[in-house]
């Protein structure tokens, strides 16, 4: 699916959210390489997993042709800093719901790019008839539980020792939801 695109100007930074393009392929196969090195509170390491322009071609073809997909990127000054995915899956039983995830570069953290990737994803799923959106959070990973909550996200459960860090411990991961506010006619 694909949204109209927003400005946004926090604390004297300009920055649109929009739906991402074949021809953000290749920043984005950088962005989220170097995302993936800056936090251990994504799934992946540098490296792992690696989306190569193509294969963010075909996510981004595929996600913008599908009713239940959204994918975003947060873009300043003609640079991509963020992304984020709602992701929806085509079994019946499950169609009614999608799975968000986020990636911000680091030194942008601060100027609510997470939050506004994630509120023009609530507002897209509002609008489309989605009914509920999941997300998993690292336990530890406070600040983003509390901007979730504030969302609407409720915990739904916990992964006990779900991820293993690069300090050899394992960290539990929350699981959270939020059902939208459309109303069933």
């Amino acid at each position: 699916m694909l949204i109209n695109e927003k400005d946004f100007n926090i604390r004297e930074m300009n920055y649109k959210i929009r739906s991402a393009s074949d021809i953000d392929a290749e920043a984005l196969s950088d962005l989220r390489m170097q995302i993936d090195g800056e936090t251990e509170n994504l799934d992946r390491e540098p490296g792992e997993a690696f989306i190569d322009p193509q294969g963010f071609r075909s996510i981004i073809k595929a996600d913008s042709e599908s009713p239940r997909n959204l994918f975003l990127v947060a873009e300043t000054n003609g640079r991509l800093i963020g992304f984020s995915r709602c992701a929806g899956n085509d079994l019946k039983r499950f169609r009614h719901k999608v799975e968000f995830g986020v990636g911000v570069l680091k030194e942008f953290w601060g100027y609510g790019v997470g939050r506004n990737l994630l509120q023009e994803s609530i507002t897209w799923a509002d609008d489309s008839g989605i009914r509920k959106i999941t997300l998993n959070v690292m336990e530890s990973n406070e600040k983003a539980k509390q901007l979730y909550e504030k969302l609407g996200f409720e915990v739904e459960g916990v992964l006990k020792d779900d991820k293993l860090l690069s300090d050899g411990n394992f960290y539990n991961m929350v699981v959270m939801g939020r059902l939208t506010n459309r109303m069933e006619g």
